[in-house]
């Protein structure tokens, strides 16, 4: 397990790698670079509970917290990543208070919540199921994502709900609720944004931000303007960037040019 809480709760910068390709090895790479968390993306990608379960082995003995976006609400799904032995979870789209409360409830067992029990690996099959059960509540992470301009109008009561360990803004989805699909640096956009991260301070709850695309100074402007929970990148991107950096831009006109 990694140290993602701890420095969160510490007002420090926890710094997470996001994950599109159900590989081991992605999370090896990752984990190989000090990332603090990692997050599965199972939202918009083929990553199935199998693949998940495969990716959260792989990080098995590294100090880091693998994460998981869930595709939906849906409990069921999150207790069987959370069974699976994921660090946490990072809920799409909560607009509502009530929605956050239910994000915190299927995470936690009774009494905070209504997630159940098993045997399965997060309680090493049973054998460690007494301190599992007494120390999950306090260890598990709970994230949510404040990505659509419905939000905005509930900030206050969903920020109020206990249990919250972070928020996180998905930008893209972000403007395209605002009509202004990909326009990252509108006005309108960086507002909502500063809305959120005000808010946030005020509550005393951890702010988030996904850097989408591989930008080292993007991250560094993100934590001096107060975020802390910082995704830096997808692998994807990762791999985009470094081919952009490598192939020159003429061998790009020669290949299209003998594709006609």
């Amino acid at each position: 397990m990694g140290f993602t809480k701890q420095k969160l709760r510490a007002g420090l910068p926890a710094y997470g790698g996001w994950v599109m390709i159900a590989h081991p090895t992605i999370i090896e790479l990752y984990a190989g670079e000090h990332f603090d968390w990692i997050c599965l993306d199972m939202e918009h990608t083929s990553i199935d509970l199998r693949s998940m379960h495969e990716c959260i082995l792989a990080a098995k003995g590294m100090e880091v917290d693998v994460l998981v976006r869930l595709p939906s609400h849906e409990p069921s799904i999150a207790k069987r990543v959370l069974d699976a032995g994921a660090a946490g979870i990072i809920i799409p789209c909560i607009n509502s208070a009530e929605q956050a409360r239910q994000a915190v409830a299927m995470t936690k067992y009774p009494p905070e919540g209504n997630r159940g029990t098993s045997l399965s690996r997060n309680t090493d099959f049973g054998r460690n199921f007494k301190d599992h059960f007494e120390n999950h509540n306090e260890k598990v992470i709970v994230v949510i994502m404040l990505e659509h301009v419905e939000a905005l109008n509930h900030l206050e009561e969903i920020l109020q709900v206990p249990g919250i360990d972070a928020t996180f803004i998905g930008p893209y989805d972000l403007s395209t609720s605002m009509g202004l699909s990909g326009q990252l640096d509108h006005p309108k956009v960086v507002a909502a944004q500063q809305r959120i991260l005000e808010a946030c301070q005020k509550y005393g709850v951890p702010a988030g931000y996904h850097v989408v695309q591989p930008n080292e100074k993007l991250v560094r402007q993100r934590v001096e303007e107060g975020f802390c929970f910082i995704g830096c990148g997808l692998d994807t991107e990762f791999i985009i960037h470094g081919c952009r950096k490598m192939i020159p831009s003429t061998n790009k006109i020669t290949t299209k040019q003998n594709s006609n």
